[in-house]
C-alpha cells in the first residue's frame, strides 16, 4: 500500500507525466524549513548565487548542498515522510540522498526560473529519480510549472547557465534546444500551493517558474533523491553540483558515505 499521503493515482501520474502534486508532504516541517532557509541565506554556501541579471529587478537567491551543515534541513528530511513517498512514486526499494536546493524570490523579483531539466546538469543517470519542490509560502503565479511527459523525451534539453543563458556543456548533437512550452502548445501542469505542499517530478521533467510579482516572499525548499537504477555517469564537463573529489566511476551506485541511504525496503 502507498503511503497515506498518496494514492495509486499519484503513482500513475508520476510514472506517466513525470510529475504529480503531493499535498502536505512537509506540512509539519514548514517552520523548521523556514528557519533553515534563513540560516542558509545568513551564511551561504560556496555555490550560492543571487542570479543577478541586467534589466531584472528583485533578488533571486539560490543555494544547494547544505543539508549536512544546516541542521534544520537534515531534521526536516528525517522527520518527514519524504523517503517513503519517494520510494512509492519511483517504484523503488531504495531511496538515496542526492542534494537539497533553496530558491528564494523576494517580492518584485522579475527573473523567471528558466525552462530546464535537472538531469543533464547532474552526474546521475536512471529513470528512478525524483525532485520535490516545496513552497514555504502560499504560491499562485510563482508556482513550479512542469511539462507533462517530458521525462520520456528521447533527447535531453541543453543545460544552460541561468544568468548568461550559455550552454553548460559543449553541444555535440546530444541535446535538444530549450523549448518554449507555452508557445509550442505543450501540456504545462502547475498548481496553486500551500506551504508544505510539494511537486514531485522526475529529473528529466522540463520545468520552470515565473518571477515573483507579488508583495510577499516566495521561499522554496527542494530535495533531490535517487532510486534503484540510479548510477554515476560522466558528463562532458563540470557538473552542477560538482562534488569535487568524489572518485566515482561510470556505472557505479552513488557512494553511500557522501549520499546516504534514507530508506531500504
Amino acid at each position: 500500500m502507498p503511503h497515506p499521503l498518496i494514492t495509486q493515482d499519484h503513482i500513475d501520474q508520476f510514472q506517466r507525466d513525470g510529475v504529480t502534486l503531493i499535498c502536505g508532504l512537509f506540512a509539519d516541517q514548514v517552520e523548521l524549513l523556514r528557519d533553515g532557509v534563513e540560516a542558509n541565506m545568513a551564511e551561504p554556501g560556496p555555490y550560492a548565487s543571487n542570479n543577478e541579471k541586467k534589466g531584472q529587478t528583485g533578488r533571486f537567491f539560490d543555494d544547494y548542498c547544505n543539508w549536512n551543515r544546516i541542521s534544520q534541513f537534515e531534521q526536516a528530511i528525517n522527520d518527514s515522510p519524504v523517503a517513503e513517498v519517494a520510494a512509492d512514486l519511483m517504484q523503488s526499494k531504495r531511496v538515496q540522498m542526492f542534494h537539497d536546493h533553496v530558491l528564494v524570490k523576494e517580492p518584485g523579483t522579475s527573473m523567471p526560473t528558466p525552462w530546464h531539466q535537472d538531469g543533464p546538469y547532474y552526474f546521475v543517470e536512471g529513470q528512478q529519480t525524483i525532485s520535490f519542490w516545496s513552497p514555504l509560502d502560499q504560491v499562485k503565479e510563482a508556482s513550479l510549472r512542469c511539462v507533462a511527459g517530458s521525462h520520456l523525451w528521447e533527447k535531453e534539453v541543453l543545460p544552460t547557465r541561468w544568468v548568461s543563458e550559455e550552454g553548460f556543456f559543449p553541444d555535440e548533437g546530444q541535446y535538444m534546444p530549450v523549448p518554449d512550452p507555452d508557445a509550442e502548445g505543450m501540456t504545462v501542469l502547475e498548481w496553486e500551493m500551500e506551504p508544505g505542499d510539494a511537486v514531485a517530478f522526475n529529473y528529466r521533467t522540463l520545468h520552470g517558474a515565473r518571477g515573483n510579482t507579488s508583495d510577499t516572499r516566495r521561499r522554496a525548499f527542494s530535495l533531490r533523491l535517487v532510486g534503484d537504477d540510479a548510477r554515476y555517469i560522466e558528463r562532458p564537463g563540470r557538473t552542477s553540483p560538482p562534488y569535487p573529489g568524489h572518485d566515482m566511476t561510470p556505472g557505479q551506485v552513488l557512494r553511500e558515505d557522501w549520499f546516504p541511504v534514507l530508506l531500504q525496503r
